[in-house]
């Protein structure tokens, strides 16, 4: 854990963002966690909770999010939910229209070649992709 932080707070500095207590907890927080968490899910944290407000969390994730260090993923009327991106660790999800629920996808991503091959064609440099599949989980399908 301790090298992937010191990787994030690397990426933070090139991105701008200064070293606080707040963003150090927040991102050992979703290292810990390794799943999509909610706004909900970091407030209620006990390590976020002494350290800094729920407004204080939401600007956080922003900035974060638009420095390509977390992304965002969900359906976007519902809550947002938050992952770390992170080196060599990508991961597609799916997610549940009717009770939110995300679980990441547990089968090779069909598109990391077609993602070299674009790269390789149209000379993009860190091309990346996003994968998400929506429908409706086993639980809420017998419901």
């Amino acid at each position: 854990m301790h090298s992937t932080l010191s990787q994030l707070l690397t990426k933070c500095k090139e991105s701008g963002l200064r070293k606080t207590k707040s963003l150090v907890a927040l991102l050992q927080t979703m290292i810990e966690k390794s799943v999509p968490v909610t706004l909900t899910d970091l407030i209620q944290s006990p390590m976020l909770n002494d350290q800094c407000d729920k407004v204080t969390i939401y600007r956080l994730l922003q900035r974060l999010n638009e420095n390509g260090i977390i992304r965002r993923i969900g359906l976007h009327e519902r809550s947002a939910y938050f992952i770390l991106l992170l080196p060599d660790r990508h991961k597609d999800y799916l997610i549940c229209t009717s009770c939110n629920h995300i679980e990441a996808i547990k089968a090779p991503c069909p598109v990391h070649q077609l993602e070299k091959d674009i790269a390789k064609q149209s000379g993009y440099k860190k091309l990346f992709h996003e994968l998400e599949f929506f429908g409706i989980c086993p639980t809420c399908a017998t419901e």
